[in-house]
């Protein structure tokens, strides 16, 4: 039987490391505890010695001594207090970096099927609750269990018939704490589940505002919103009400012990068996305990919190990922661009196989145009060869080695994608160029954005590179979003360059303006162009042509042409050469 819950042993993990870092720390909590516990007793002290005894310079004294350990011990539990905040930060962003590098190596499949919304609610909700919890209750853990270990000695040595009599409420405040529990950690999931619903909401209703808008959809939206909106104020009065039923009812019922002990305690000096001083003592001790015991009562209740949280984030990083880089990978430090696929076969269990022993060879340097119907498996080729997924069955060849043998940093340092909706960051347009390669000069910015045609952009901008693009790149145009594309593609030099649908936002003349820009974006690399456009697929100097995820035709253009059934059915009422 396992003595911690395995969620909170796997998070222990990341607490490991910092162990050496958190000893001091355990130490400085321990004189702050000590230095608690000593105050009470001089108030004892105060009224024995010094008040009854009628005394004052030793109740002088005392209360030079009393006040400075509370200076003293102020001052420990904030020095512990803050070195441990900044402990606990370092952890959670280590428990959270880890998660993020697992989101990086999860494939498009996972991210086309997950809400983005509930991705951002575990990374961000769900480790800062953790982060919450921790930083507020697991130092005090420490120092409340040392304070109550430390009080109910003195209270025993005390007055042991008094303790007894104040342990009365405790089986019920167990019993309350035991029993809402459970409850509370059902509801602080459901809690997560809904806050994540509203997060997903407002970035896809945010992200399609042009077409909510477009379709006078705002009052629509607006009560959807606010159905959500009630879904997660009703779970956070459910969590709320068996937050005080966990944590609240005990402390309510320790409280209520108090009056208890005031009524025997008095009895106790009325008549002679104990001194004021010692009362009052006790009665400080006793106020020192309640505390404590409600402290842990309400960590356990808070641990409810944090459980859900972990099990919230673990089931995130219990997802596999699609694509796995071996242990020991062959580094490629040179890539002349060959590609191979032997009968390759991707299915993603909807329908019939996306390719379906797809066989094909492209030489190094070649520029291979792959065409067919929109779901023929054209997109596919080009994660596989960035090696986005891998095919459930064949290879898929660089250089003549399996690119599930070499390392993914090579495998995307020689090939690149630039896909017909590309992403951009808010940040400049060179600052989205460079991005594709580490140590990217100016120089290199420039020279790929003259071989992508960004040109006349660059000269209607104030600040041409320099200019930022918005979220998404949303200042700029479909179009003038596909050649930054291009561009940052170019910067990283990669032997095998796919367009995938790359210039389908162009007009005529901007795409004509692409193609004859293309023998000198190839420059000697292989690329491959998945397109619609016969002007593109005749630039090419061979054709592929996929239909129902088989390769059926494959030839130069002006062979496909006079020759090729399913180019000339794609192509039909394009005009002719």
């Amino acid at each position: 039987m396992r003595l911690i819950d395995p969620h909170l042993q796997r998070a222990l993990g990341f607490v490991r490391p910092y162990a050496g870092a958190l000893a001091p720390v355990v130490v400085l909590s321990l004189a702050g505890t000590a230095l608690g516990l000593y105050l009470p007793y001089l108030s004892k002290l105060l009224v024995d010695d010094g008040i009854l005894a009628r005394d004052f310079a030793a109740l002088a004294k005392i209360v030079a001594v009393f006040s400075g350990v509370t200076a003293l011990s102020f001052a420990v539990n904030v020095l512990a207090g803050m070195r441990y905040t900044k402990i606990s930060a370092d952890i959670l962003f280590d428990m959270r970096a880890h998660l993020y590098q697992h989101l990086q190596r999860l494939s498009p499949k996972y991210y086309a099927k997950t809400p983005l919304g509930d991705v951002v609610s575990r990374i961000n909700g769900d480790i800062g609750e953790i982060q919450r919890v921790t930083t507020d209750a697991v130092l005090g853990w420490l120092g409340q269990t040392l304070t109550l270990i430390g009080t109910v000695v003195i209270l025993v040595w005390l007055d042991i018939r008094l303790f007894v009599v104040s342990l009365v409420v405790l089986p019920p405040a167990l019993w309350a704490l035991a029993r809402y529990r459970s409850e509370l950690e059902a509801r602080v999931r459901t809690l997560r589940e809904r806050s994540a619903e509203i997060g997903t909401f407002l970035i896809e209703t945010l992200q399609g505002m042009r077409t909510v808008v477009g379709a006078n959809a705002q009052e629509r939206e607006i009560e959807r919103f606010r159905s959500r909106n009630t879904s997660f104020v009703r779970a956070l009065l459910s969590m709320r009400l068996f937050t005080y039923l966990a944590g609240g009812l005990p402390g309510l019922l320790l409280t209520a012990g108090t009056a208890v002990v005031f009524l025997y305690g008095g009895y106790r000096v009325i008549a002679g068996l104990t001194t004021l001083g010692t009362f009052v003592a006790f009665m400080a001790y006793q106020a020192r305990l309640m505390g404590p015991l409600r402290g842990l009562m309400e960590l356990w209740a808070g641990l409810a919190s944090v459980r859900a949280s972990l099990v919230r984030v673990h089931e995130l990083l219990d997802t596999p990922p699609d694509v796995v880089e071996r242990a020991i990978p062959v580094r490629v430090e040179r890539c002349s661009g060959a590609v191979t696929l032997e009968s390759v076969r991707v299915a993603f269990g909807r329908g019939p196989e996306v390719l379906d022993g797809v066989s094909v060879e492209i030489p190094p340097g070649q520029v291979v145009a792959v065409v067919g119907v929109s779901g023929s498996g054209k997109s596919t080729l080009a994660e596989l060869l960035v090696r986005q997924l891998d095919p459930d069955d064949g290879r898929v060849l660089l250089d003549g080695a399996d690119v599930r043998e070499l390392s993914l940093v090579d495998v995307r340092r020689h090939v690149a994608v630039v896909e017909q909706d590309p992403f951009l960051f808010h940040a400049t347009l060179a600052e989205n160029i460079a991005y594709a390669r580490s140590g990217a000069t100016r120089g290199d910015v420039e020279r790929a954005s003259g071989a992508a045609g960004l040109e006349r952009l660059l000269a209607g901008l104030p600040s041409g590179l320099d200019t930022v693009v918005g979220e998404r790149g949303k200042q700029l145009s479909s179009g003038e979003r596909q050649r930054v594309a291009l561009a940052r593609a170019l910067v990283a030099d990669p032997a095998v360059l796919v367009l995938d649908e790359a210039t389908g936002a162009l007009d005529p003349s901007s795409e004509a303006d692409i193609v004859d820009r293309l023998a000198d974006i190839r420059r000697g690399r292989t690329t491959v162009v998945i397109t619609h456009r016969l002007d593109l697929a005749r630039r090419a100097e061979r054709v592929v042509v996929i239909d129902s995820g088989r390769l059926v035709e494959d030839g130069p253009p002006r062979r496909l042409e006079s020759e090729g059934r399913m180019f000339r059915r794609l192509f039909a009422g394009a005009p002719s050469r």
